[in-house]
């Protein structure tokens, strides 16, 4: 069971740690930490003699089985200072990831300049962190995988999504605003594709006060690799809030021993009231 006290801290930590841009996972856990956090591409794929290759595993109407428990980073990934994970991950290769910074328009970057992001966060209050920041909280998700459907359980703040297949991804025409949109999906090859709309202006992309509209349009790409690892490419649209796309992404691993839990965030949470008596704010 994660506690409130410490998973709200986590994401107060992350809230201040982060930039405007997803983070990527952990040194030695994930080829891909340190690259590509500017504009272009991250780390392109390569050969790696001490990682084992094996065929992706297929579900029986032979797409990309993507079913199992993901993390992105976090102690079951990274370990913590002085210590390593309880069970650390074999080497995997380095695997693309196209980014692009946030550029805003002038309402919207002023906007953002105005947002106190250590004590705005919307998830220091136990609200929904929305996508695509969700993915990178640093707890697990678990991928439910069918023909018609994919479920995505997450453990930060009991997030789920719930992606039917559909080959013109189409979205219902009566969506009302929501912390994680409306999701649709489509196999394009051996890709998974999440087509994303229907959000409130609630949440951030990112951290470092990432706002947005609800106009927000956001394209995940998910490709199973055969070193065991799962890509994620997300490229976010929003014509009201956003001079261009912003894209970034990042390598999902299969943690050992980890399941999703219950995470109660509201329960006794503290966190607001400290971080703002720290900062010496009312």
């Amino acid at each position: 069971m994660s506690s409130c006290i410490g998973t709200t801290i986590v994401a107060a930590i992350a809230a201040l740690a982060l930039t405007v841009i997803l983070p990527t996972t952990g040194q030695g856990q994930d080829a891909t930490k340190g690259k590509g956090a500017g504009k272009g591409k991250a780390a392109a794929k390569g050969p790696n003699p001490n990682v084992v290759h094996a065929p992706i595993p297929r579900a029986a109407d032979g797409k990309p089985d993507l079913t199992g428990t993901w993390q992105s980073g976090g102690v079951s990934i990274n370990g913590e200072a002085g210590a390593p994970p309880l069970h650390p991950l074999p080497p995997i290769d380095q695997h693309e990831i196209t980014r692009a910074p946030l550029a805003y328009k002038p309402a919207f970057e002023a906007k953002r300049k105005s947002i106190d992001a250590a004590v705005d966060d919307p998830t220091l209050y136990c609200l929904l962190p929305g996508v695509p920041r969700i993915a990178t909280m640093p707890m697990p998700l678990e991928i439910v995988q069918t023909p018609k459907q994919v479920t995505i359980l997450y453990e930060a703040f009991r997030a789920w999504r719930r992606i039917p297949i559909s080959a013109d991804l189409k979205h219902p025409t009566d969506l009302v605003p929501t912390w994680m949109g409306d999701s649709v999906g489509r196999w394009e090859g051996d890709t998974f594709v999440v087509d994303t709309i229907g959000f409130n202006d609630k949440t951030w992309i990112a951290g470092g006060g990432s706002v947005h509209s609800e106009k927000m349009h956001v394209v995940e790409r998910y490709t199973l690799n055969d070193d065991n690892s799962l890509t994620m490419q997300v490229n976010v649209d929003d014509p009201e809030a956003l001079e261009k796309p912003y894209a970034t992404g990042a390598t999902f691993r299969r943690p050992i021993d980890v399941r999703v839990e219950e995470y109660e965030c509201i329960e006794n949470n503290p966190d607001p009231d400290h971080i703002k008596k720290a900062l010496g704010k009312k």
